[in-house]
């Protein structure tokens, strides 16, 4: 296996596996385990794993949380309060609530994937991710460990959980900044975080840095227009543009057209060496949080769910104490 993984993922380059081994990950789900299962048997550091149960578990997760995030669409908005009427309420205090008698699964559906609610919901990416991660567990534990799957809808009766809430009690981090993880280093299904490293666009509520999925097959969810993945090349064009994209509207405000940005990347693409001259600024290991010097979008970490089989998983007890 040594020999085939350096052959195959050199320097624990993921991105490429897909197209080296003749993956169909997008429309076949045993392709899309075994870009799972290859990649987690070749990770650069070590992961520790309960039992097998568990393990098996969390790939499952995995393929939950690429195909949730394939059917996704969103419309984005960092303020905008709104989720389908007849299954979830809000409030400042909760959050947004589900209705009592409202499945969690179903109701996580319809607010995510159009298909099912016949429109589309405002959402910010991060907000988008808690609610594919959360979808994701839910569909694993309502046969693995029921348990859990009525505390996570119970809690989602009385009060949301989310932003760095929901990292600490839902997440595992892979990586740090000490650390870091190599640069091409995906799973399918982890969480991954593309800074901004423009210090005046950064500042447009949103546009921080982009919150998405690694789906396998070189490719990372597109909430906004999900039958377009970006690419990683196609991800770094568009938060390079950003920084041009930026203005103040009428009062003042800090706002992003993303419309130019768009056309801003069209035209970047249309000269390789634009392309390349953008690529080479943008992938570099970003800088540390608050420093805006010669980093570029990459992050040193990914993230994944915790455990959630009994007795391993530690979400009942972050429940618990909820």
């Amino acid at each position: 296996m040594e020999s085939k993984a350096r052959e195959w993922m050199p320097d624990f380059d993921t991105l490429g596996l897909a197209e080296t081994l003749k993956l169909d990950v997008t429309h076949n789900d045993d392709d899309l385990l075994r870009e799972i299962w290859l990649t987690l048997l070749n990770s650069p550091v070590p992961l520790e794993f309960p039992c097998a149960e568990e393990l098996l578990a969390s790939v499952r997760i995995r393929r939950n949380i690429v195909r949730h995030a394939e059917r996704t669409r969103l419309n984005f908005h960092t303020s905008a309060i709104e989720r389908p009427a007849d299954c979830w309420r809000y409030s400042g205090e909760t959050g947004f609530v589900l209705i009592p008698g409202c499945s969690l699964i179903d109701s996580l559906k319809k607010a995510c994937q159009p298909d099912r609610a016949g429109q589309w919901y405002s959402f910010s990416c991060y907000r988008a991710t808690e609610y594919v991660i959360l979808l994701a567990i839910a569909e694993e534990v309502q046969t693995s460990h029921p348990q859990l799957l009525g505390m996570l809808q119970a809690q989602w009766e009385k009060k949301a959980i989310s932003s760095g809430r929901f990292h600490d009690v839902f997440m595992h981090e892979l990586g740090s900044m000490e650390e870091p993880l190599p640069m091409h280093y995906y799973v399918p299904g982890d969480r991954a975080w593309f800074r901004n490293p423009d210090p005046h666009s950064s500042d447009v509520p949103g546009f921080e840095g982009s919150w998405v999925f690694y789906l396998g097959g070189g490719m990372f969810a597109n909430f906004w227009k999900s039958d377009q993945p970006f690419s990683l090349l196609a991800k770094c064009l568009e938060i390079h543009h950003w920084h041009e994209g930026a203005f103040r509207d009428e009062e003042g405000q800090l706002q992003m057209d993303e419309t130019k940005v768009e056309q801003l990347v069209a035209q970047t693409l249309k000269s390789p060496e634009a392309t390349a001259a953008v690529f080479e600024r943008m992938h570099r290991m970003r800088d540390a949080q608050g420093i805006y010097a010669e980093g570029g979008c990459m992050d040193a970490t990914r993230e994944a769910p915790k455990f959630v089989l009994a007795p391993h998983t530690d979400l009942i007890r972050a429940l618990e104490a909820s």
